[in-house]
């Protein structure tokens, strides 16, 4: 019988749900809330062996105990057991979501020097080194949260939405705006990833957020781009915590 894993990652955006059946992710869905009959529904339907929540939000705290009766669940915190040391000040402060970043790198690139990026409504860059431990990394403006300073902030600038196919040199103020926004991100990933370069000869470059592919060509450096490595780092959390217990 094949073994499913529910993964829930609750964003600020959007609350998600990746499928893994047997160690494949083979399918992700997006939920509409996160009331008790929703998850009680999905539930139903997967009849899943593990969940793991990763949640960044005030989430209902009832499903969790639902989550507990139909499964063995993992809540994602800074007390779980985690593939990787985190010699950060205060570990307890580490977002959810960038552990389980953290958690990918250890577990599929494991004795290797890895940058996790992650485009969202911030982007975090996040290095985990060959030795399995997440030294920390940087947090700055995501996307939207650009495009909404610009317009909040000013008496007379709009709130422009995402258009990709976008010059560099914008001939009105809309142009302007998808240039500097987009393509300044584009320059400071690059950035980022050359002042890494200064200090360590060797280590891989992912990027992962639902405009990662969209970035990927915007980008002088070679990078891996794969938008679902939250919920791959969630299964890989799950499955560490499997292999402690058996």
């Amino acid at each position: 019988m094949a073994e499913i894993t529910l993964c829930f990652d609750f964003g600020n955006t959007l609350l998600k749900c990746g499928v893994f059946i047997s160690g494949e992710l083979t399918e992700i869905f997006t939920l509409e809330n996160d009331h008790a009959e929703t998850i009680g529904g999905i539930l139903d339907s997967y009849k899943p062996t593990n969940t793991i929540l990763s949640s960044v939000i005030d989430h209902n705290p009832d499903i969790e105990t639902l989550l507990s009766e139909r499964s063995i669940y993992l809540k994602l915190d800074s007390f779980v057991k985690l593939p990787f040391i985190t010699p950060v000040g205060k570990p307890e402060t580490i977002g959810a979501d960038r552990l389980a970043l953290a958690a990918f790198a250890a577990f599929f690139y494991s004795g290797q020097n890895t940058l996790v990026i992650a485009l969202g409504s911030c982007i975090t860059y996040n290095f985990i080194n060959k030795y399995n431990s997440f030294i920390g990394g940087s947090i700055s403006p995501g996307m939207q949260m650009r495009f909404n300073a610009l317009h909040y902030y000013t008496a007379k600038l709009p709130l422009v939405k995402v258009e990709w196919n976008l010059p560099l040199i914008g001939y009105d103020t809309r142009t302007n705006i998808l240039s500097g926004v987009l393509l300044g991100m584009a320059s400071e990933i690059d950035g980022i990833i050359d002042l890494y370069k200064e200090k360590f000869d060797k280590f891989n470059v992912l990027l992962t957020g639902g405009d990662s592919s969209n970035f990927e060509r915007h980008l002088k450096n070679k990078i891996f781009a794969d938008p679902s490595l939250i919920l791959k780092g969630l299964y890989a959390i799950s499955k560490y915590n499997d292999d402690i217990k058996n």
